[in-house]
Protein backbone atom coordinates (compact mmCIF):
# COMPACT_ATOMS: atom_id res chain seq x y z
CA UNK A 1 0.00 0.00 0.00
CA UNK A 2 2.78 2.54 0.75
CA UNK A 3 4.42 2.23 -2.70
CA UNK A 4 1.09 2.89 -4.42
CA UNK A 5 0.51 6.06 -2.38
CA UNK A 6 3.98 7.39 -3.20
CA UNK A 7 3.48 6.93 -6.92
CA UNK A 8 0.15 8.79 -6.71
CA UNK A 9 1.61 11.76 -5.00
CA UNK A 10 4.40 11.99 -7.52
CA UNK A 11 1.91 12.00 -10.37
CA UNK A 12 -0.16 14.74 -8.90
CA UNK A 13 2.92 16.91 -8.43
CA UNK A 14 4.03 16.28 -11.99
CA UNK A 15 0.65 17.29 -13.34
CA UNK A 16 0.70 20.50 -11.30
CA UNK A 17 4.13 21.51 -12.56
CA UNK A 18 3.27 20.81 -16.18
CA UNK A 19 0.05 22.78 -15.85
CA UNK A 20 1.93 25.82 -14.48
CA UNK A 21 4.39 25.66 -17.34
CA UNK A 22 1.69 25.41 -19.97
CA UNK A 23 -0.78 27.97 -18.69
CA UNK A 24 1.82 30.44 -17.33
CA UNK A 25 3.56 30.83 -20.70
CA UNK A 26 0.41 30.89 -22.74
CA UNK A 27 -1.18 33.88 -20.91
CA UNK A 28 1.38 36.74 -20.52
CA UNK A 29 0.37 40.07 -18.87
CA UNK A 30 -1.09 42.67 -21.34
CA UNK A 31 1.45 45.40 -22.46
CA UNK A 32 0.81 49.12 -21.59
CA UNK A 33 -0.56 51.30 -24.43
CA UNK A 34 2.13 53.69 -25.96
CA UNK A 35 1.87 57.44 -24.96
CA UNK A 36 1.33 59.74 -27.92
CA UNK A 37 4.33 62.15 -28.39
CA UNK A 38 3.52 65.89 -28.23
CA UNK A 39 5.28 68.72 -30.14
CA UNK A 40 5.47 72.52 -29.66
CA UNK A 41 3.39 74.67 -32.02
CA UNK A 42 5.62 77.33 -33.63
CA UNK A 43 5.60 79.98 -36.33
CA UNK A 44 8.32 80.04 -38.97
CA UNK A 45 9.90 83.17 -40.43
CA UNK A 46 12.68 83.92 -42.88
CA UNK A 47 15.43 86.48 -42.33
CA UNK A 48 14.72 89.83 -43.94
CA UNK A 49 17.34 92.06 -45.55
CA UNK A 50 16.82 95.80 -45.11
CA UNK A 51 18.77 99.04 -44.83
CA UNK A 52 19.76 99.95 -41.30
CA UNK A 53 21.82 102.88 -39.97
CA UNK A 54 25.15 101.87 -38.51
CA UNK A 55 25.56 102.71 -34.85
CA UNK A 56 28.77 103.96 -33.26
CA UNK A 57 28.83 103.81 -29.46
CA UNK A 58 30.91 106.46 -27.68
CA UNK A 59 31.15 108.39 -24.44
CA UNK A 60 32.34 111.84 -23.47
CA UNK A 61 31.78 114.96 -21.41
CA UNK A 62 29.12 117.64 -21.80
CA UNK A 63 30.41 121.19 -22.15
CA UNK A 64 29.16 124.62 -23.29
CA UNK A 65 29.09 125.23 -27.04
CA UNK A 66 30.89 128.52 -26.43
CA UNK A 67 31.58 130.29 -23.17
CA UNK A 68 31.89 134.07 -22.82
CA UNK A 69 33.81 135.84 -20.05
CA UNK A 70 32.36 139.20 -19.03
CA UNK A 71 35.00 141.41 -17.42
CA UNK A 72 35.34 144.96 -16.19
CA UNK A 73 36.74 147.24 -18.91
CA UNK A 74 37.59 150.00 -16.49
CA UNK A 75 39.23 149.72 -13.11
CA UNK A 76 39.48 151.21 -9.61
CA UNK A 77 35.70 151.48 -9.33
CA UNK A 78 33.38 149.90 -6.78
CA UNK A 79 30.58 147.49 -7.75
CA UNK A 80 27.42 149.44 -6.93
CA UNK A 81 24.74 146.89 -7.88
CA UNK A 82 24.30 143.33 -9.13
CA UNK A 83 21.39 142.57 -11.44
CA UNK A 84 22.11 138.96 -12.52
CA UNK A 85 23.02 135.69 -10.86
CA UNK A 86 24.00 132.15 -11.80
CA UNK A 87 21.29 130.41 -13.80
CA UNK A 88 19.73 133.59 -15.20
CA UNK A 89 18.99 133.74 -18.92
CA UNK A 90 19.98 137.13 -20.27
CA UNK A 91 19.74 139.04 -23.55
CA UNK A 92 22.50 140.82 -25.40
CA UNK A 93 23.04 144.29 -23.90
CA UNK A 94 21.18 143.50 -20.68
CA UNK A 95 22.74 145.16 -17.61
CA UNK A 96 24.32 142.60 -15.27
CA UNK A 97 26.00 144.96 -12.82
CA UNK A 98 26.88 148.63 -12.37
CA UNK A 99 29.99 150.35 -11.05
CA UNK A 100 29.99 153.51 -8.98
CA UNK A 101 30.27 156.34 -11.54
CA UNK A 102 30.44 159.49 -9.40
CA UNK A 103 34.10 160.12 -10.14
CA UNK A 104 33.62 159.40 -13.84
CA UNK A 105 30.70 161.81 -14.08
CA UNK A 106 32.82 164.50 -12.40
CA UNK A 107 35.55 163.85 -14.94
CA UNK A 108 33.00 164.13 -17.74
CA UNK A 109 31.87 167.53 -16.47
CA UNK A 110 35.50 168.63 -16.35
CA UNK A 111 36.04 167.55 -19.94
CA UNK A 112 32.90 169.37 -21.05
CA UNK A 113 34.32 172.55 -19.58
CA UNK A 114 37.64 171.94 -21.33
CA UNK A 115 35.80 171.55 -24.63
CA UNK A 116 33.92 174.80 -24.06
CA UNK A 117 37.17 176.61 -23.23
CA UNK A 118 38.91 175.24 -26.32
CA UNK A 119 35.94 176.26 -28.48
CA UNK A 120 36.11 179.82 -27.09
CA UNK A 121 39.84 180.02 -27.72
CA UNK A 122 39.30 178.88 -31.29
CA UNK A 123 36.62 181.50 -31.82
CA UNK A 124 38.96 184.20 -30.47
CA UNK A 125 41.84 183.03 -32.66
CA UNK A 126 39.65 183.08 -35.76
CA UNK A 127 38.41 186.60 -34.97
CA UNK A 128 41.95 187.84 -34.48
CA UNK A 129 43.02 186.22 -37.72
CA UNK A 130 40.19 187.91 -39.66
CA UNK A 131 41.03 191.34 -38.27
CA UNK A 132 44.74 190.82 -38.99
CA UNK A 133 43.94 189.89 -42.54
CA UNK A 134 42.02 193.18 -43.02
CA UNK A 135 44.80 195.23 -41.47
CA UNK A 136 47.41 193.35 -43.42
CA UNK A 137 45.87 194.54 -46.70
CA UNK A 138 46.94 198.07 -45.79
CA UNK A 139 50.49 196.94 -45.16
CA UNK A 140 50.40 197.65 -41.40
CA UNK A 141 51.28 194.02 -40.55
CA UNK A 142 54.07 191.99 -41.96
CA UNK A 143 53.60 188.59 -43.53
CA UNK A 144 55.28 186.99 -40.53
CA UNK A 145 52.73 188.54 -38.17
CA UNK A 146 49.86 187.35 -40.36
CA UNK A 147 51.31 183.83 -40.34
CA UNK A 148 51.41 183.88 -36.54
CA UNK A 149 47.66 184.61 -36.43
CA UNK A 150 46.97 181.73 -38.82
CA UNK A 151 49.08 179.36 -36.68
CA UNK A 152 47.15 180.40 -33.57
CA UNK A 153 43.90 179.41 -35.33
CA UNK A 154 45.32 176.00 -36.21
CA UNK A 155 46.55 175.54 -32.64
CA UNK A 156 43.14 176.42 -31.24
CA UNK A 157 41.47 173.94 -33.62
CA UNK A 158 43.87 171.20 -32.47
CA UNK A 159 43.19 172.01 -28.81
CA UNK A 160 39.44 171.75 -29.41
CA UNK A 161 39.83 168.40 -31.16
CA UNK A 162 41.95 167.12 -28.27
CA UNK A 163 39.38 168.28 -25.71
CA UNK A 164 36.57 166.55 -27.64
CA UNK A 165 38.64 163.34 -27.77
CA UNK A 166 39.17 163.47 -24.01
CA UNK A 167 35.44 163.97 -23.54
CA UNK A 168 34.64 160.94 -25.72
CA UNK A 169 37.14 158.86 -23.70
CA UNK A 170 35.46 159.88 -20.48
CA UNK A 171 32.03 159.06 -21.87
CA UNK A 172 33.27 155.62 -22.96
CA UNK A 173 34.58 155.06 -19.45
CA UNK A 174 31.21 156.18 -18.09
CA UNK A 175 29.41 153.67 -20.33
CA UNK A 176 31.78 150.96 -19.10
CA UNK A 177 30.45 151.39 -15.59
CA UNK A 178 27.43 149.42 -16.85
CA UNK A 179 28.46 145.75 -17.17
CA UNK A 180 26.28 144.28 -19.91
CA UNK A 181 25.81 140.84 -21.51
CA UNK A 182 27.85 140.42 -24.69
CA UNK A 183 25.31 138.00 -26.18
CA UNK A 184 22.16 136.05 -25.40
CA UNK A 185 22.93 133.23 -23.02
CA UNK A 186 22.88 131.60 -19.62
CA UNK A 187 24.91 132.91 -16.69
CA UNK A 188 27.08 129.98 -15.58
CA UNK A 189 29.42 131.74 -13.14
CA UNK A 190 29.66 134.91 -11.07
CA UNK A 191 32.71 136.33 -9.33
CA UNK A 192 31.35 139.84 -8.86
CA UNK A 193 30.72 140.83 -5.23
CA UNK A 194 28.76 143.86 -4.17
CA UNK A 195 31.09 146.60 -2.94
CA UNK A 196 34.23 145.04 -4.40
CA UNK A 197 36.63 147.44 -6.12
CA UNK A 198 37.43 145.84 -9.45
CA UNK A 199 40.49 146.11 -11.64
CA UNK A 200 40.36 146.50 -15.39
CA UNK A 201 40.11 143.06 -17.00
CA UNK A 202 38.95 141.21 -13.87
CA UNK A 203 36.30 138.53 -14.55
CA UNK A 204 32.85 139.33 -13.20
CA UNK A 205 30.54 136.85 -14.96
CA UNK A 206 30.84 133.75 -17.14
CA UNK A 207 28.13 132.98 -19.67
CA UNK A 208 27.14 130.05 -21.91
CA UNK A 209 26.33 131.60 -25.28
CA UNK A 210 22.73 130.93 -26.31
CA UNK A 211 22.56 128.43 -23.44
CA UNK A 212 23.71 125.75 -25.88
CA UNK A 213 25.29 122.56 -24.55
CA UNK A 214 27.16 120.00 -26.64
CA UNK A 215 28.40 116.46 -26.19
CA UNK A 216 32.13 115.98 -26.80
CA UNK A 217 32.32 112.30 -27.78
CA UNK A 218 35.76 110.68 -27.67
CA UNK A 219 36.62 108.47 -30.66
CA UNK A 220 39.70 106.66 -31.91
CA UNK A 221 41.14 107.07 -35.40
CA UNK A 222 39.19 104.15 -36.89
CA UNK A 223 35.88 105.42 -35.55
CA UNK A 224 36.62 109.04 -36.42
CA UNK A 225 36.94 108.28 -40.14
CA UNK A 226 33.30 107.11 -40.26
CA UNK A 227 31.72 110.20 -38.69
CA UNK A 228 30.38 113.08 -40.78
CA UNK A 229 28.91 116.48 -39.92
CA UNK A 230 25.11 116.37 -39.73
CA UNK A 231 24.78 112.76 -38.57
CA UNK A 232 22.21 112.09 -35.86
CA UNK A 233 23.13 111.06 -32.33
CA UNK A 234 21.21 109.78 -29.31
CA UNK A 235 22.62 110.60 -25.91
CA UNK A 236 21.75 108.97 -22.58
CA UNK A 237 22.18 111.24 -19.58
CA UNK A 238 23.22 109.95 -16.15
CA UNK A 239 19.59 110.07 -14.93
CA UNK A 240 18.48 107.90 -17.87
CA UNK A 241 16.92 110.71 -19.91
CA UNK A 242 17.37 110.48 -23.68
CA UNK A 243 18.48 113.49 -25.73
CA UNK A 244 18.82 113.67 -29.50
CA UNK A 245 21.53 115.76 -31.12
CA UNK A 246 23.41 116.26 -34.35
CA UNK A 247 27.12 116.22 -35.15
CA UNK A 248 28.30 119.83 -35.44
CA UNK A 249 32.03 119.40 -35.86
CA UNK A 250 34.56 116.60 -36.26
CA UNK A 251 37.99 117.36 -34.84
CA UNK A 252 40.67 117.39 -37.58
CA UNK A 253 43.42 116.19 -35.21
CA UNK A 254 43.90 113.49 -32.57
CA UNK A 255 45.41 114.02 -29.15
CA UNK A 256 49.06 112.97 -29.22
CA UNK A 257 48.83 111.43 -25.73
CA UNK A 258 45.54 109.52 -25.94
CA UNK A 259 45.33 109.00 -29.75
CA UNK A 260 41.69 110.03 -29.54
CA UNK A 261 39.76 112.91 -31.04
CA UNK A 262 36.57 114.76 -30.16
CA UNK A 263 33.33 114.83 -32.10
CA UNK A 264 31.14 117.79 -31.11
CA UNK A 265 27.41 116.99 -31.01
CA UNK A 266 24.99 119.91 -30.62
CA UNK A 267 22.12 119.30 -28.20
CA UNK A 268 18.76 121.09 -28.23
CA UNK A 269 18.22 124.03 -25.93
CA UNK A 270 16.13 123.31 -22.86
CA UNK A 271 17.25 119.70 -22.44
CA UNK A 272 18.30 118.23 -19.10
CA UNK A 273 21.94 118.19 -20.24
CA UNK A 274 24.26 120.12 -17.94
CA UNK A 275 27.91 121.07 -18.40
CA UNK A 276 30.23 118.78 -16.48
CA UNK A 277 28.12 115.64 -16.97
CA UNK A 278 29.73 112.55 -18.49
CA UNK A 279 27.42 110.54 -20.72
CA UNK A 280 27.36 107.75 -23.27
CA UNK A 281 25.54 107.75 -26.56
CA UNK A 282 25.24 106.47 -30.10
CA UNK A 283 26.05 108.17 -33.38
CA UNK A 284 24.11 107.01 -36.44
CA UNK A 285 26.48 106.53 -39.36
CA UNK A 286 25.68 105.99 -43.04
CA UNK A 287 23.09 103.18 -43.45
CA UNK A 288 24.03 99.68 -44.63
CA UNK A 289 22.15 96.49 -45.52
CA UNK A 290 21.39 94.16 -42.60
CA UNK A 291 20.04 90.59 -42.38
CA UNK A 292 17.44 90.83 -39.62
CA UNK A 293 15.25 88.47 -37.63
CA UNK A 294 12.81 89.08 -34.76
CA UNK A 295 14.63 89.36 -31.46
CA UNK A 296 12.35 86.63 -30.06
CA UNK A 297 13.93 84.16 -32.49
CA UNK A 298 17.36 84.45 -30.86
CA UNK A 299 17.98 82.31 -27.79
CA UNK A 300 20.91 82.94 -25.44
CA UNK A 301 22.49 79.79 -24.00
CA UNK A 302 25.84 79.45 -22.29
CA UNK A 303 26.80 82.95 -23.35
CA UNK A 304 26.16 82.27 -27.06
CA UNK A 305 23.30 83.17 -29.39
CA UNK A 306 21.28 80.49 -31.19
CA UNK A 307 18.33 80.16 -33.54
CA UNK A 308 16.30 77.06 -34.35
CA UNK A 309 16.23 76.24 -38.05
CA UNK A 310 13.12 74.40 -39.26
CA UNK A 311 13.72 71.33 -41.46
CA UNK A 312 11.45 69.79 -44.09
CA UNK A 313 10.55 66.99 -41.66
CA UNK A 314 9.33 69.55 -39.08
CA UNK A 315 12.29 68.89 -36.84
CA UNK A 316 14.42 71.81 -35.67
CA UNK A 317 18.16 72.10 -35.43
CA UNK A 318 19.90 74.47 -33.02
CA UNK A 319 22.30 76.72 -34.92
CA UNK A 320 24.76 79.24 -33.46
CA UNK A 321 24.68 82.76 -34.91
CA UNK A 322 26.56 86.00 -34.48
CA UNK A 323 24.36 89.00 -33.72
CA UNK A 324 25.08 92.64 -34.48
CA UNK A 325 22.92 95.73 -34.28
CA UNK A 326 19.54 95.89 -32.57
CA UNK A 327 16.71 98.11 -33.64
CA UNK A 328 13.23 97.99 -32.17
CA UNK A 329 12.02 94.37 -32.05
CA UNK A 330 14.58 93.15 -34.60
CA UNK A 331 18.20 92.05 -34.38
CA UNK A 332 20.87 91.85 -37.07
CA UNK A 333 22.48 88.50 -37.87
CA UNK A 334 26.05 89.00 -39.09
CA UNK A 335 27.05 85.36 -39.36
CA UNK A 336 25.93 81.75 -39.07
CA UNK A 337 22.55 81.91 -40.84
CA UNK A 338 21.56 81.55 -44.50
CA UNK A 339 19.16 84.11 -45.90
CA UNK A 340 16.85 81.34 -47.24
CA UNK A 341 16.59 79.51 -43.90
CA UNK A 342 13.31 79.17 -42.05
CA UNK A 343 13.61 79.69 -38.32
CA UNK A 344 11.31 79.50 -35.31
CA UNK A 345 9.92 82.94 -34.52
CA UNK A 346 9.53 82.46 -30.75
CA UNK A 347 9.53 79.81 -28.06
CA UNK A 348 13.06 78.61 -28.74
CA UNK A 349 13.78 78.49 -25.02
CA UNK A 350 11.47 75.46 -24.80
CA UNK A 351 13.08 73.60 -27.71
CA UNK A 352 16.07 71.32 -27.95
CA UNK A 353 18.18 70.27 -30.91
CA UNK A 354 16.26 67.78 -33.08
CA UNK A 355 12.88 68.40 -31.43
CA UNK A 356 9.72 67.89 -33.46
CA UNK A 357 7.40 70.87 -33.87
CA UNK A 358 4.00 71.66 -35.28
CA UNK A 359 3.96 74.48 -37.80
CA UNK A 360 1.16 76.94 -37.11
CA UNK A 361 1.90 79.56 -39.74
CA UNK A 362 4.79 80.33 -42.05
CA UNK A 363 5.66 83.89 -43.00
CA UNK A 364 7.73 85.00 -45.93
CA UNK A 365 10.02 87.24 -43.93
CA UNK A 366 10.81 88.55 -40.50
CA UNK A 367 8.69 91.66 -40.63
Amino acid sequence: MKPVLGYGLLGVAALAVSGWLVFGRAAPAPAAAPVAATSLSVEAVQPHREEWPQILVASGALAPWQEAVISAETGSLRIASLKADIGDRVKKGQVLATLADDSVQAEENKQKAAVAQAAAQLQEARSNARRAAVVGQSGALSEQQLEEYRVKVQTAEANLASANADLRTTRIKLAQTRIVAVDDGLISGRKALLGDVVAAGSELFRMIRDGRIEWQAELDARQLSRVRVGQSAQLELPDGAQVEGRVRLVSPVLDSKTSRALVYVSLPAGSMARPGMYASGRIELAPSMALTVPDTAVVLRDGRSYVFVLGQDLHVSQQGVEVGRRRGAAVEIVGGLAEQARIVRSGGAFLSDGASVTLVRAEADAR
